[in-house]
C-alpha cells in the first residue's frame, strides 16, 4: 500500500523545489505537482533523487496522494494564477482541507481568498515566506495568517521547516486573521527596500566623500556587521564590495546603477498613505528605485546641473564612527515607521498582531534578520501595548545618543552634494515625531482661507470646528472634512 503525504505541493521553480527539500529533511513526506510536468520528472530525478518525495502528473493525483485533511502549499507567481490554481483544486478537495498560498500575495487577495475559500467549506493560509533560495531550503521565515482552524493542523510542519532563533524557537508563528499573515510579509519587504537604500547611502558617502575604494569599504561594513548593526544585508554588502570580476577589478563597479523592484515596496506605500501612516521612508526608499531608473535623465542631467564641489577635510576615521550611529539611528526610525502601520492595519482590519512575536519571526531566516531584531522583540515583551518603539527606553536612548553624529553625518551629506534620503528622511521624521507644535496650523488655515475646510483651536476641546471669514466675502458655508 502507498503511503500517503503528508503535505502536497504546487509549483516547482527554485522556491518550491527548496521548500519541498526542506520538508523532506525534516521527515514530511511531501508530493509535488508542476503545471509544466516535465519539471516534476526532471525534479524527481536529480534534485530529489534519494528522497521520500512523490511526483505526480496532475492536480487530481496530487490530492489522491494526500492524508486526511488535506494540505496543499501553492508556490507559484502570485496574481491570477493562484486564483486559477484555487479553482482547480476546491472541486477536489472535502471540507477542512487546506490551502496554502507561500507566494508573494497582495494581502487583499489574501483577505478575498480566505472568505472565498471558507464559504465553500474549506481552509485558506496566506503565507508569507522569506529568506530567498536559501532559506527555503535551509529554513526561511514564515508568517501565516487566515482561516485559525487550519492552524493546528499545519503549525508541525511550517514550524518544522522554518529558520531558528538561538534557544531553537521557530521563526513562524501564527500572525493572524485573514489577510494577516501576507500584510506582515509585505511590510518586512518594505523595510528591506529601506535597509538596502540605507545601506546604500552609507556606501555612498565613503566612497564619493571619503574617497574609500570597494576594500575599505567593505573592511567597514565587516567591522559593523560584528556590532550593534550585526545583518544579513551588512554581511552581503561587506561580500559584495570585496567581490572581483574576472578581471580583478571590483565587480560593482560594473553593475550599472538602475535598481529594479517586484513592487511589495510599493503596495507599502500605497497602503501607508490609505491609512495615514507616515511610513515616509519605505516611500524614500521606493522612490529612490523610481529615480536611479531614469539613468537617461540623470546623465543629460549630470552635464548641466552642477553640484557642491567641497573637499573633505575632516577624520576619517570620526566620520565613520559618525556614520554608523547615523545608520543606525535611521534604521530605528524605519523600523519604528513599519510597526506604526502594522498597528494601524490592525485597528482597519481587526487583526490581532503579536508585534512582539512578529520580530521574533524575523530574527532569523529572513532578508532583513539581524540582532536589532531581538530588542524589538524585548520591546514589545516589557511592554505589549507599546504605542511606538521610538517610545521604548531603548530605542529613545539609541537615537538621542546618535543625535549629534547623525546630524553631522547628514550635514556633510548635503554638503557635498550626496542624496540622502533615508538619512535625512528619517531625521525629518524624529525632528517632526518630537516636536509638540508643527507649522501645520499654518497649513490648516490656509485650507480654511481657499477652501472653508474648516480648523481647530488650541482653547476649544478637540473636536470642535471653526471657520474665519477671512476676506470678508466668503461667508458661513463651510467644506466636509476627513482626517487623512
Amino acid at each position: 500500500m502507498t503511503t500517503l503525504a503528508d503535505i502536497g505541493l504546487i509549483g516547482l521553480a527554485v522556491m518550491g523545489q527548496n521548500l519541498a527539500l526542506n520538508m523532506d529533511d525534516h521527515g514530511f513526506r511531501v508530493a509535488v505537482f508542476n503545471r509544466t510536468t516535465s519539471k516534476v520528472t526532471r525534479f524527481i530525478e536529480n534534485e530529489a533523487a534519494g528522497t521520500n518525495i512523490i511526483g505526480t502528473d496532475s492536480p487530481e493525483a496530487l490530492v489522491k496522494s494526500l492524508k486526511r485533511p488535506r494540505v496543499l502549499i501553492l508556490m507559484i507567481q502570485a496574481g491570477q494564477a493562484v486564483d486559477n490554481s484555487i479553482a482547480q483544486l476546491l472541486p477536489l478537495l472535502d471540507d477542512g482541507d487546506i490551502i496554502i498560498d507561500g507566494g508573494n500575495s497582495n494581502f487583499r487577495d489574501s483577505i478575498r481568498r480566505t472568505r472565498e475559500v471558507e464559504a465553500q467549506g474549506k481552509l485558506f493560509i496566506g503565507a508569507g515566506i522569506s529568506g530567498g533560495e536559501e532559506g527555503a531550503r535551509y529554513g526561511p521565515s514564515i508568517m501565516p495568517g487566515g482561516s485559525v482552524a487550519a492552524w493546528d493542523s499545519v503549525k508541525p510542519i511550517l514550524q518544522a521547516v522554518a529558520a531558528k532563533v538561538a534557544d531553537g524557537t521557530p521563526c513562524c508563528d501564527w500572525v493572524g486573521e485573514d489577510g494577516a499573515g501576507h500584510f506582515v510579509k509585505m511590510v518586512h519587504n518594505g523595510i528591506e527596500y529601506g535597509d538596502m537604500q540605507l545601506i546604500s547611502e552609507a556606501y555612498h558617502l565613503m566612497s564619493q566623500v571619503l574617497g574609500m575604494d570597494e576594500r575599505e569599504i567593505s573592511a567597514v561594513f565587516q567591522r559593523w556587521n560584528q556590532g550593534k548593526l550585526e545583518s544579513f544585508l551588512i554581511e552581503i554588502t561587506g561580500n559584495i564590495l570585496a567581490y572581483r570580476d574576472e578581471d580583478g577589478e571590483p565587480l560593482l563597479r560594473a553593475i550599472l546603477d538602475v535598481a529594479s523592484q517586484k513592487g511589495t515596496g510599493k503596495w507599502t506605500a500605497v497602503t501607508a498613505l490609505e491609512e495615514g501612516t507616515p511610513l515616509t521612508l519605505i516611500g524614500e526608499a521606493v522612490f529612490a528605485r523610481f529615480l536611479s531608473a531614469i539613468k537617461d535623465q540623470r546623465l543629460a542631467a549630470s552635464k548641466v546641473l552642477p553640484g557642491p564641489q567641497a573637499a573633505f577635510d575632516g577624520d576619517r576615521d570620526a566620520f565613520i564612527s559618525n556614520l554608523e550611529q547615523a545608520v543606525y539611528a535611521a534604521k530605528i526610525i524605519s523600523y519604528a515607521q513599519g510597526y506604526m502601520l502594522m498597528r494601524d492595519a490592525a485597528r482597519t482590519y481587526n487583526w490581532n498582531l503579536n508585534y512582539g512575536g512578529v520580530a521574533l519571526m524575523w530574527r532569523e531566516g529572513c532578508i532583513i534578520r539581524s540582532a536589532f531584531l531581538g530588542k524589538i522583540q524585548r520591546a514589545y515583551a516589557v511592554n505589549p501595548d507599546l504605542e511606538n518603539l521610538l517610545l521604548d527606553d531603548y530605542f529613545s536612548e539609541a537615537v538621542i545618543t546618535a543625535g549629534s553624529a547623525w546630524r553631522q553625518v547628514v550635514t556633510t551629506g548635503i554638503q557635498h552634494g550626496i542624496p540622502l534620503p533615508i538619512m535625512s528622511g528619517a531625521l525629518a521624521f524624529y525632528d517632526g515625531y518630537r516636536s509638540a507644535n508643527l507649522p501645520a496650523n499654518l497649513l490648516q488655515a490656509q485650507r480654511d482661507y481657499f477652501g472653508a475646510h474648516t480648523y481647530e483651536r488650541v482653547d476649544r476641546p478637540r473636536g470642535e470646528y471653526f471657520h474665519t471669514n477671512w476676506t470678508g466675502t466668503g461667508g458661513d458655508v463651510t467644506a466636509g472634512s476627513y482626517d487623512a
